[in-house]
């Protein structure tokens, strides 16, 4: 992989939760600019600079941000993901999508893009989630499928999407250390007199409070014994800072769709 020296930085949701952070981590890297940052026509901070370290002003027109980085770093919402990479792909600019609650057909779009610029999509940039991905696959592999399986997540009270895209990605890994598709298995509507559980199902539980950055615990129950690992964000630099590996990672990429996971292997 070859070495990126200055790369250009666009952010698209400039002033959200995860834009700020990773606004606020560039002045520390000497390989990365922030050249361009946009957000929704109404917010009203378009025109202002992003933030006191920045003199990048925030701008509405995707089009030119994409024109002037090398790389976007996406954490917006789906239907804006969905114009992003339309925009990217048109400019022929890498992205790194940690957008969560994108749809069966939202992600097909991504992979189409795919064909023809490099993209990063991970529902957690966390390195420390990535590696748990994996350890949930290999037990849940090594362990019997008379094991049953749970996964509780907690996000702060401002998330949309339930369960998160973190919990359901370990709930995909879980499923893949099975055999099995987390579609056939996955149930997350329990509520009422709901009959005992199913075997082989993948529960989840979701719980929203106050300003947690994010918990996640996958619960092997067998008899007599159980399993738990469990990953705990106390703040939301560590997803900034693996957007920014991400996005080192995808600027010296071929055209493809990669995963967190590629950038550790990377």
């Amino acid at each position: 992989m070859s070495e990126h020296k200055n790369l250009k930085i666009g952010l698209t949701g400039a002033t959200g939760r995860m834009g700020q952070m990773i606004a606020s981590l560039l002045p520390q890297a000497d390989d990365l600019t922030l050249v361009a940052a946009t957000d929704r026509a109404e917010n009203p901070k378009i025109g202002s600079p992003i933030s006191h370290d920045h003199d990048v002003l925030i701008t509405e027109d995707i089009k030119i941000a994409v024109q002037a980085a090398d790389v976007m770093i996406d954490f917006t919402q789906p239907e804006a993901t969905l114009a992003h990479i339309a925009a990217a792909r048109a400019a022929g600019t890498a992205i790194v999508i940690g957008t969560t609650g994108l749809s069966a057909s939202d992600e097909a779009a991504l992979a189409e893009a795919a064909k023809d610029i490099a993209v990063v999509y991970c529902a957690n940039t966390s390195v420390g989630v990535t590696l748990l991905g994996k350890v949930v696959e290999e037990v849940a592999r090594q362990l019997g499928a008379d094991w049953d399986i749970e996964i509780v997540e907690t996000h702060h009270n401002k998330k949309v999407d339930a369960p998160s895209g973190t919990a359901l990605a370990l709930g995909h890994a879980a499923a893949a250390g099975r055999g099995v598709s987390l579609d056939d298995v996955r149930d997350s509507t329990r509520d009422g007199i709901t009959g005992a559980r199913k075997a082989g199902d993948i529960g989840f539980a979701v719980m929203r409070g106050g300003d947690v950055a994010g918990e996640h615990s996958v619960i092997f129950y067998g008899q007599q014994e159980r399993v738990e690992i469990t990953h705990r964000a106390t703040s939301r630099v560590i997803f900034a800072k693996g957007a920014l590996r991400a996005a080192r990672f995808a600027a010296a990429q071929k055209p493809g769709l990669y995963t967190m996971q590629d950038v550790l292997d990377g």
